[in-house]
């Protein structure tokens, strides 16, 4: 019937009415209220309308209710729980609707239930532990829902059960045992989850009955249970897409009732048993990716019922025998990236209802003779990379009727024509005939192929007129996406039809194709175009401004042709661009300079034109930007310091030009730049020690320019640097010999001013000073020395008198400053704190608790009490405090005060509001993506380093885990809890505790030996990351016996990736699924070189940082989430206080109004060591030379806007939103450039720039490091 309407409410008056079926029409909204009146009804069939609303609640007033089935409707809300009351009730169908919510766990309660069918809704939440008690059921059917957590033991009570059917959810944990004791069921489907562990080796004791098992797509592994051959009625076999790995067994060739056997996507090796020729009935069998090799058994060719056969990407190797011929009802055929050999057997013309044929990429050798073939019904074909010889039939259109897809790319030796029948495969949608020895014109019947999505030709020798004639036939090929007709001696030039060609073209490449002329205006037509590439042509003129016209181009490749004119501001016109290729070309003219605002851009090639001008400094907007090549062009002018704000550039090139004036020193700031030419420019001035910061790179060539000056000593920290050229340049001094300049050649330092150092570089000794000058130079600076101290007591007494005066002034602080300089009393904190009440509790730990609490001048705070019913919290208190009070870091938790009496201790610490990494990881309503996920790991790997590395004692955490990883309101990661931590001396590597940490993170030797030193925290660091990326803890159930989250990384390595990695962070459908599986590899590969269970052999924090950082430049590039979206906005007159200005993660800045008094210092790297007075603890400074002091100078210059227009002098900011870091409690995040002359802007860090506190009554103004963003603040 096709009833339509409402069901009308005089359905009510029906009282007498028992059954009721309006199944499959067109009835809508709401049921009426009115139907409560149908006291008397036992059936009630809606199925297939278009209902909506939700489910009546009072269905539980139809107490005679005996079926229900209100599937394929557009029902919303949730499952009434008043469903409980039909005691009757048998059956309860609910299937395709949009309900949402959890399933009433009142549901459990329908002792006469048999039928529970809830498939194909947006149910979330577990299943409810009380289904167990309908004993009753005989179909339980969930799939297609959001269900998470486990499956609950109590279904295996389900004795009646005959389907059970859960696919399609996001189920974890193993499968319960007692599933597979439930003696009646006939199927079970698993499809989908994320369940883990492995099967039972008797599985098949209990199920007498069971025809189907479908457990694909989970995390299963261990070996396939041998017992299979038991299950004697099994007709459906599924364990594809899991983990499963050892051999195939045997046994299963007893199964003689299977019919469908998909093992597909595993790890499974050894041989095809020969058994599975037994399989009679047999009609799929799928063994696709895994590591299988020998022969294919030829009893399988046996198998007439066969319909789907594949068997890619294996190892396998051996011919296709004859036999194949005998599989008549074969439909697919896939043996694609295997080792087979020999010629293609003419039998395969006998599987007269096969549909697919696929063999590429194996080592078939022969003729291509296609009319092997000439079955009517197959629709695709691809024999590419194979050792075929032949050409292609000219009757190939009555040979391939209904071919849909041909791929016949790479073959050894395809020779010939395309032939014109070719239009009448009506019905192709893929051609691709690329790389091969084709010759002769493009036919232009291509043309008729009005089904003709994908055309790819390139590689070939084929020919056209002058007119390129083929491209305005192809206009009629409305549905066109793909066209390469690329490495083709084509000529002529390129038709204005071109812009009629298909809007639906996607990409366009034409390259090396000798095509003359201009580029014509109708290109800008082609609106949906992401590609286009034309280059290595002979096209001339200017590029046309309707090219702008393509907004949704990405790459732009016009490199190699003979392009005049200038580039133009319709290059900026493009939203998504991300690679522009106009190297090797005449362009004249500057560079324009909103090129800066196609902030998209990763990849600039402009090399060899004749550009003149500047950079324009709107090219620092380009955050994203990884490569840049200018060289050979006809540039000048200085190097712009914006380039510093290119922070995941590889690559610059800037060669041949005539650029001139200093490198910029914000160039130190590149850390991942990996290659950096300079080379023949006219470049003065010294080269900046900040370079020493740029640990990626690996070449660098300063050749042939005016540079002076020494070559920075520091630069032999360069651990990865292999090139480095400063030949034909004016420097002096020594030559570096250490790190990397222990393999460089004499060559790269010639014809310099006067170098000197190891004969091995072609230069003189240095000069050694004599005995006597070096006394006298020692008596000379203790005579400095004297007077130096003698001026002491008075220069004490003058600050002493000037900081009376600073401190008399008005001065204006934030909250949080103000709650820092003094104590907080312990009933300021049971204020704050609301008396430690329940309410604010947001953590516990081994020794105490965490509280949240608000102190009265509003500012957040984190109030972290002490258990002293433990003796273990004194211990833990004191070790805190000792630890952080020398500790400064922005990855580390601020603490800003204590409170400590004899029955109460506290640490007051900085309020962290996305709390910790353990609630993102593990809480349903929280998700990180894997560019944040990454971010919080280098986060903690900068606080490992700076512990290990970073302070004059060496300390170590001994607690690592994901609770202790604190997280800001930008999502930047703080290590916590130093409560278990210790301190090493300074000749002590190691030391012996009896504290355990968190067992599951704990190293080898701390755990047996009690052992600890800084490689426990590698270890445990190497845990925490596989873990943040798999979202698996190490003590999870499946890891038991000998498996370890550990090993279950390492077995992944480096193919099977995809199936430890957390499902939500990469799906399929992922456009660069295989670039981002290579990222996690590669942090995985990180994360084992961390746990090796040698402590001597693990990496160090150093390396580990490195490392991460390079990866997240990979990540980047295969535009992962979170890379941050940049405003460009550069400080300015505009800007108000508190504005948060997005950048890099490394962007550091920091500017001061007045003109300090500077004195400088050069003394190792240790930011932290500072006391409260300013004074350094490291005593082992050396005063600078002139030159380097009057760069400190010019520094400071430049951060405080004196002679700057942009400067901030002018900024007049309140200090109403500062953030939680007080002036003593600032890290190095308020360096200029952490590694080389330290610059501070503040008193109290008074390490390397002193300032007197009398100059403080002006405000220093200080740019903090805030996550991926700025926040702009003033201290006095």
């Amino acid at each position: 019937m096709d009833l339509t309407g409402r069901i009308p409410q005089d359905f009510g008056n029906l009282t007498f009415l028992v059954y009721l079926d309006l199944g499959s029409n067109n009835f809508y909204g709401n049921l009426p209220q009115e139907m409560t009146r149908l006291r008397r009804l036992r059936f009630l069939n809606l199925n297939s309308n278009n209902f909506s609303g939700e489910v009546p609640s009072w269905f539980g007033v139809l107490h005679q209710l005996q079926v229900v089935t209100l599937r394929n409707n557009s029902f919303t809300g949730s499952i009434p729980s008043s469903f409980s009351n039909l005691s009757k009730l048998e059956t309860l169908s609910l299937r395709l609707n949009s309900l949402e919510g959890q399933i009433p766990k009142e549901i459990g309660n329908l002792e006469n239930l048999r039928i529970l069918d809830l498939t194909g809704n947006k149910l979330i939440g577990s299943i409810p532990l009380t289904l167990s008690n309908a004993s009753r059921l005989e179909t339980l059917t969930i799939s297609h829902n959001f269900l998470q957590g486990n499956i609950p033991e109590g279904i295996g009570n389900l004795h009646n059960l005959n389907l059970l059917g859960i696919e399609d959810n996001q189920l974890t944990g193993s499968i319960p045992l007692s599933v597979f004791n439930i003696s009646r069921i006939e199927a079970i489907g698993f499809t989908n989850n994320s369940l883990s562990g492995s099967l039972p080796n008797d599985l098949c004791n209990g199920l007498p009955l069971l025809k189907e098992l479908d457990l694909s797509g989970n995390k299963l592994q261990g070996h396939m249970p041998t017992c299979l051959s038991n299950c004697s009625k099994l007709q459906i076999l599924s364990l594809s897409e899991n983990e499963f790995d050892g051999p195939i067994h045997s046994g299963i060739g007893s199964l003689s009732n299977l019919q469908f056997l998909y093992l597909g996507s595993n790890h499974f090796t050894g041989i095809i048993p020969q058994e599975i020729g037994n399989l009679i009935n047999l009609a799929l069998l799928g063994m696709e990716l895994n590591q299988i090799t020998g022969y294919v058994p030829i009893s399988i060719f046996n198998i007439s019922s066969l319909q789907y056969f594949t068997l890619r990407k294996n190892n396998l190797k051996g011919s296709l025998p004859r036999e194949i011929g005998n599989l008549t009802k074969l439909q697919v055929l896939h043996l694609t990236e295997n080792m087979f050999t020999g010629e293609i057997p003419k039998e395969i013309s006998n599987l007269v209802y096969l549909e697919e044929v696929a063999l590429e990429s194996n080592n078939f050798s022969g003729s291509l003779a296609m009319e092997i073939f000439n079955i009517s019904s197959l629709r695709l074909v691809d024999l590419s990379a194979n050792n075929l010889s032949g050409t292609l039939p000219s009757n190939l259109g009555s040979i391939l009727p209904n071919i849909e897809s041909l791929y016949l790319s790479a073959l050894t030796n395809l020779v010939g024509t395309i032939p014109h029948s070719i239009s009448n495969c009506s019905k192709l949608i893929i051609l691709e005939l690329s790389y091969n020895k084709l010759t002769g014109l493009i036919p232009i019947t291509l043309g008729y192929l009005t089904h003709l999505r994908y055309l790819t030709l390139q590689g070939n020798n084929l020919i056209s007129d002058s007119s390129l004639s083929f491209l305005t036939y192809l206009t009629n090929c409305r549905d066109l996406k793909f066209l390469s007709v690329s490495l083709n001696p084509l000529k002529g030039m390129l038709p204005p039809s071109v812009g009629n060609l298909s809007t639906s073209l996607t990409k366009v490449s034409a390259r090396d194709c000798k095509i003359k002329g201009r580029i014509p205006n109708e290109v800008g037509n082609l609106s949906s175009l992401f590609e286009f590439d034309i280059s290595g042509n002979d096209l001339v003129g200017s590029i046309p401004r309707s090219i702008g016209n393509l907004r949704n181009l990405q790459r732009l490749k016009l490199s190699n042709n003979k392009l005049t004119g200038i580039m133009g501001d319709n290059l900026c016109k493009f939203h998504h661009l991300g690679a522009i290729y106009l190297g090797h070309n005449q362009l004249s003219g500057p560079l324009p300079n909103c090129l800066g605002n196609v902030t998209s851009l990763r990849e600039i090639y402009l090399g060899f034109n004749k550009l003149s001008s500047n950079i324009p400094t709107s090219l620092g907007n380009l955050k994203d930007l990884m490569i840049l090549d200018l060289s050979s062009n006809n540039m000048g002018g200085s190097l712009p310091p914006e380039i510093g704000n290119l922070k995941v550039a590889i690559r610059i090139d800037l060669s041949m030009n005539q650029f001139s004036n200093s490198i910029p020193r914000e160039i130190g700031g590149l850390q991942n730049l990996v290659n950096l030419s300079l080379r023949h420019n006219k470049l003065q001035g010294s080269i900046p020690d900040s370079m020493s910061n740029m640990v990626g790179l690996e070449f660098i060539d300063f050749s042939h320019n005016n540079i002076s000056g020494i070559i920075p000593k520091s630069l032999e920290k360069l651990k990865n640097l292999k090139y480095f050229n400063v030949s034909v340049n004016k420097l002096y001094g020594e030559i570096p010999s250490g790190g990397p300049f222990k393999n460089l050649s004499s060559q790269f330092f010639l014809f310099n001013t006067a170098l000197c150092g190891s004969r091995r570089f072609g230069v003189s000794p240095c000069p050694i000073y004599s005995k006597h000058r070096s006394n006298r130079k020692k008596m000379l600076i203790f005579l400095l020395l004297g007077i130096a101290l003698s001026f002491v007591p008075i220069t004490f007494v003058l600050v002493w008198i000037r900081y009376r005066k600073g401190n008399s002034a008005p001065q204006q602080a934030d909250s949080l400053s103000i709650a820092t300089r003094g104590r907080i009393s312990y009933y300021e904190l049971l204020q704050a704190t609301d008396s430690l009440s329940e309410s604010n509790l947001i953590g516990s730990g081994s020794f105490g608790s965490i509280y949240k609490g608000i102190l009265r001048s509003g500012t957040p705070i984190a109030v972290k009490v002490f258990n002293l019913q433990l003796e273990a919290a004194f211990k833990s208190f004191d070790t805190e405090c000792e630890v952080l009070r020398n500790l400064r870091h922005r990855n580390l938790t601020k603490v800003i005060t204590s409170c400590s009496n004899i029955d109460f201790k506290a640490l007051v610490l900085e309020y962290m509001p996305n709390g910790s990494l353990d609630k993102w990881l593990y809480s349903h309503n929280y998700f990180l993506d894997i560019m944040q996920r990454l971010n919080i790991m280098i986060d903690v790997a900068c606080a490992l380093e700076y512990l290990h590395h970073g302070c004059s004692s060496h300390v170590i955490h001994c607690d690592l885990k994901p609770s202790n990883v604190l997280l800001d309101e930008n999502m930047v990661a703080h290590l916590s809890d130093f409560g278990i931590s210790k301190l090493l001396g300074d000749n002590e590597s190691d030391l012996y505790t009896k504290t355990l940490a968190t067992l599951g993170y704990i190293a080898p030797e701390h755990g047996l030996d009690g052992l600890v030193s800084t490689k426990c925290d590698v270890y445990s660091y190497g845990i925490i990351l596989m873990e943040t990326f798999t979202r698996r803890k190490p003590n999870d159930e499946m890891f038991d016996g000998d498996l370890s989250l550990k090993q279950w990384v390492s077995y992944s390595l480096p193919k099977a990736i995809m199936g430890v990695v957390d499902a939500n962070l990469v799906t399929p459908q992922d456009n660069h699924l295989n670039k981002k599986l290579d990222c996690v590899a590669s942090i995985m590969k990180v994360a084992q070189d961390c746990c090796v269970e040698s402590a001597t052999r693990r990496i160090d924090m150093e390396d580990v940082v490195g490392m991460l950082k390079k990866i997240k430049i990979q990540l980047l590039a295969c535009g992962a989430p979170g890379a941050p979206s940049i405003d460009r906005t550069r400080l300015g007159p505009s800007w108000e206080h508190g504005t948060i200005v997005e950048a890099p993660r490394s962007v550091i800045i920091a500017h001061a109004l007045g003109q300090p008094q500077v004195g400088t210092h050069k003394c190792k790297p240790r930011a932290a060591e500072v006391r409260d007075q300013g004074q350094p603890k490291n005593r082992r400074c050396k005063r600078l030379g002139a030159p380097a002091r009057t760069q400190v100078r010019e520094l400071w210059s430049q951060a405080s806007g004196q002679g700057s227009a942009a400067g901030p002098a002018a900024h007049d900011f309140s200090s109403s939103s500062r953030t939680s870091h007080t002036a003593a409690q600032r890290d190095a995040s308020v360096l200029f450039d952490p590694g080389s002359t330290y610059s501070y802007v503040s008193s109290l860090f008074a390490h390397f720039i002193e300032i007197p506190r009398e100059s403080l009554g002006t405000p220093v103004y200080v740019s903090t490091f805030m996550g991926n963003s700025v926040v702009v603040d003033r201290i006095y």
